[in-house]
């Protein structure tokens, strides 16, 4: 029957959500802390942003042992590597931000027009609420702390969600964050592709996503049901252009480096190279000296060199090695995930390999007759994270940076412009939107709020009407 408002039942407080209940049936009850925690303005003073950033910084320091052997057991990465593409960037990019981080939050004077005179005019960051921050398995820590970093530098609450392919890193960060970090403020939820997706049905303030463009497409149109902007940070295929006037033995140390780092599971790695014709083969040539020098005559025995993430990746990878003529490497184990650093020479452009993201230690190089060649190659491409170019022509130079579009380009190196914190790192269209790294992180996480402060000692009564004559000629005349 129909109660009155008199024989209504109370309503039943809500219940403390058990600890034995899924992550998905948690996550409404953590988002209600998180934003509760938001309203409270806990997280806006400077000295809680550098708290948490020193916090973060403690934990990588104290745990690098607990990091590397996680990491190592999800890739094979040797410990060395991953300090310095992981643990050691993430230092610096936290020692960077509390460098600066004053300064940024302080209001940015911008010029006042005479029509607004007397006047002043500012720019103020503010927090944007709750940020989810949805990360890969190829580099775990280092991109869930990249972000976290800025988000943190500009006031907001977190959602963090590591992969569960990397699970033991992810296992490990979901049992370190909340031990050094603001629990009310700074969230871990593990899970698969439906804790990601129950995540996605939420209102965030900005989600940051790093992955695939498959999945990017689907972050974007669960962020836009709540008019959610998005980071993404996808990937693509990065061009590395090698001309005659280069060091070419520098070239080709640098591109092995950057290709077979976590056996090519890096989304700005070299993708594929593309050599003037008349230095293709020497090139190649001294790919193979670098590849040798770094792993040995059998890379499966070095220590140095880390293994396919998983059986599907393996496969994936594995299969491009047959659309070109290998050079070296070629060989595979299934058991260990192992695929040898690879060098493919006679690829056909519309293949596989050159049409799909490697993402993995198999390098085509392919030839160009000129830089127009070459320019033309890129540009009728979609548009990549990274691009790389060796050489040394001033007048090459600017032709390629003007006439090609990418995320981010390195002038004789690979990958490197992101242990770089002034500049900013992130795609342009097909490999991703907005940016990151040092004072990019920050405005990423920020509304930029502009405000005008008038004076009421001086009134411009100009714009107010009746519009006589005398008002109608000034109008014109400042206009």
């Amino acid at each position: 029957m129909t109660q009155t408002p008199e024989t209504q039942t109370p309503e039943p407080e809500t219940p403390e959500i058990p600890e034995t209940q899924s992550p998905e049936a948690q996550i409404p009850g953590m988002m209600a802390g998180l934003r509760a925690t938001f309203e409270s303005r806990a997280t806006r003073p400077i000295e809680w942003r550098r708290a948490q950033l020193q916090r973060l910084s403690a934990m990588i320091k104290d745990n690098e042992a607990e990091i590397l052997a996680a990491l190592k057991a999800d890739l094979g990465r040797s410990a060395n590597e991953s300090r310095l593409v992981e643990t050691n960037t993430l230092q610096g990019e936290i020692s960077h931000v509390l460098r600066h981080l004053k300064r940024w939050m302080r209001p940015q004077r911008v010029p006042t027009p005479l029509t607004n005179q007397p006047g002043r005019s500012e720019i103020m960051s503010e927090p944007l609420g709750v940020v989810l921050i949805m990360a890969p398995w190829n580099y775990p820590v280092y991109l869930v702390g990249m972000p976290l970093i800025g988000a943190i530098a500009a006031g907001n609450c977190a959602v963090l969600k590591p992969s569960e392919i990397s699970a033991n890193t992810s296992k490990l960060l979901a049992r370190l964050i909340p031990s050094y970090m603001d629990a009310e403020a700074i969230r871990v939820v593990e899970g698969d592709a439906d804790t990601a997706n129950q995540l996605l049905q939420q209102r965030f303030d900005h989600i940051f996503f790093t992955g695939s463009a498959a999945i990017g497409r689907i972050v974007m149109e669960a962020a836009a049901k709540h008019l959610t902007p998005v980071t993404l940070e996808l990937g693509g295929k990065s061009p590395c252009i090698v001309t005659p006037d280069c060091d070419l033995e520098v070239a080709a140390r640098r591109v092995a480096w950057g290709k077979f780092l976590n056996a090519g599971q890096t989304c700005v790695a070299p993708d594929h190279v593309l050599a003037h014709e008349s230095v293709a083969g020497d090139f190649v040539t001294r790919l193979k000296a670098a590849t040798k020098r770094f792993y040995g005559d059998d890379p499966k025995a070095s220590p140095d060199y880390p293994r396919i993430i998983n059986d599907r990746h393996f496969a994936r990878v594995s299969r491009l090695i047959a659309d070109g003529t290998v050079e070296c490497g070629g060989d595979t184990e299934p058991a260990s995930r192992y695929i040898a650093p690879t060098i493919l020479t006679g690829v056909d452009p519309a293949s596989d390999v050159m049409s799909q993201e490697i993402f993995g230690p198999v390098l085509p190089v392919i030839t160009y007759a000129n830089i127009d060649e070459a320019i033309g190659f890129v540009s009728a491409r979609p548009k990549p994270l990274a691009l790389y170019l060796f050489c040394n022509d001033g007048e090459t130079r600017d032709r390629v940076l003007s006439e090609t579009s990418s995320g981010g380009a390195v002038i004789n190196d690979v990958v490197t412009h992101l242990a770089v914190p002034e500049l900013p790192f992130g795609g342009v269209g097909a490999s991703g939107m907005g940016a990151c790294h040092g004072r990019a992180s920050f405005d990423t996480f920020s509304h930029a709020k502009g405000v005008l402060t008038k004076s009421e000692r001086f009134e411009v009564k100009l714009r107010y009407a009746p519009f006589t004559a005398l008002k109608s000629r000034l109008i014109r005349l400042v206009s």
